[in-house]
């Protein structure tokens, strides 16, 4: 049904409150919260920190948000619509020239038709360069456009979760070299389907990179779990964009912000669905390690170092299949356990040595003072 201008003028002035109370209240509770991503550059000083520290509470208690005011409606609406475009304009045979050829496609079309699941969908690489299906051309400009868009707000929120960090600006767009970052969306098709209602689409999982962004056409079957052990379901509001952090910015930080754990739930498949997931990586050739400034004794590495190519192709996948190896990153517990322990041994020792050597000291003076009186 067709939104009148007063409904969205009324729904965005409602997100704006929105962010604006979320501001004053870091408690969440059980609801995603919402970022202003404009606010996160706003000139009142005041109002830049309070959205800051906003932003940082949400990466560190949820690993996800829903961002208002960073792409244009008009440019998200007119992505989703290219999709359709595409879905619709093309058919299966022709989509399925995408088929996988080789590990280095930079566009691939799955299919998959099941009791569990009824989704196709076409993978492309955004970024550094951008391939997406040449047919039917305002599919490719119209989606270009956003990623465009999406580039930019990928940019900003490097700087903002850097500042939140404690670092500098550009600490994270440097870190991970994100000028010729590997992004790679997925165009996703659901069409209806009743005999898949209230099955697992999607079982719970990560996703590589820095975050990812996910915009939606009609609000499906996505759960984020809550870092207080909870499911939430995801329903993001119009001109709306759904942010998670990905799995290399919790490597990075060293767990300080982790990555959001998620699930899609088929229970709204009477319609057709149409959503574009985005995930913004590093470079490939890209290092990524805990960064010193998140390792202490009380904290030592909790992740093994590796290139972003190889962490994407560690389970035997190709690049663009962008799928997660966090838990093979994991450095086993109990080796975690004897660094701690060690860290706490040396702290005991020096304790001891210090000790020993100011006693020593003491006696030292003690004795001067004996035999040499004033």
């Amino acid at each position: 049904m067709a939104h009148s201008v007063e409904m969205l003028g009324q729904e965005c002035f409602d997100l704006k409150n929105k962010a604006i109370a979320h501001l004053h209240d870091y408690s969440f509770m059980d609801e995603i919260p919402t970022i202003d991503y404009s606010l996160l550059f706003s000139k009142d000083h005041n109002e830049r920190a309070k959205s800051l520290e906003h932003l940082g509470k949400a990466c560190q208690d949820f690993g996800c948000f829903y961002l208002i005011n960073g792409v244009e409606e008009r440019v998200v609406e007119g992505a989703l619509k290219g999709i359709s475009d595409y879905f619709e304009l093309t058919n299966q045979e022709e989509r399925s020239e995408y088929l996988k050829k080789n590990s280095m496609d930079r566009i691939r079309w799955y299919l998959r038709s099941d009791a569990g699941e009824n989704r196709e969908n076409i993978k492309i690489v955004t970024h550094p360069e951008y391939h997406c299906p040449s047919k039917p051309d305002s599919c490719k400009d119209a989606i270009g456009e956003y990623l465009k868009g999406m580039h930019e707000v990928e940019l900003g929120l490097a700087k903002a979760i850097s500042t939140t960090l404690g670092y500098e600006e550009t600490y994270i767009e440097k870190e991970f070299k994100l000028e010729a970052g590997f992004d790679v969306a997925t165009l996703n098709l659901y069409p209806p389907s009743l005999q898949s209602k209230g099955s697992t689409g999607l079982a719970e999982h990560t996703d590589p990179g820095f975050f990812v962004s996910l915009i939606q056409d009609v609000n499906g079957g996505l759960q984020v779990l809550s870092h207080q052990g909870n499911w939430i379901t995801v329903n993001i509001p119009r001109n709306t964009i759904f942010i998670g952090i990905g799995d290399h910015l919790e490597i990075l930080t060293n767990g300080k912000y982790k990555s959001h754990i998620h699930q899609v739930i088929l229970d709204n498949n009477e319609v057709k669905r149409i959503s574009m997931a985005t995930l913004h990586g590093p470079s490939l050739d890209t290092l990524v390690a805990p960064a010193p400034g998140f390792i202490n004794d009380s904290h030592p590495p909790t992740y093994r170092g590796m290139t972003y190519k190889e962490s994407l192709e560690l389970n035997g996948f190709d690049e663009i299949d962008v799928q997660s190896s966090l838990i093979q990153l994991q450095m086993p517990l109990f080796l975690i356990s004897c660094m701690i322990i060690v860290n706490k041994l040396v702290d005991i020792v020096n304790i001891i040595i210090k000790y020993y050597l100011c006693d020593g000291i003491t006696l030292y003076v003690h004795v001067l003072v004996q035999f040499n009186p004033i």
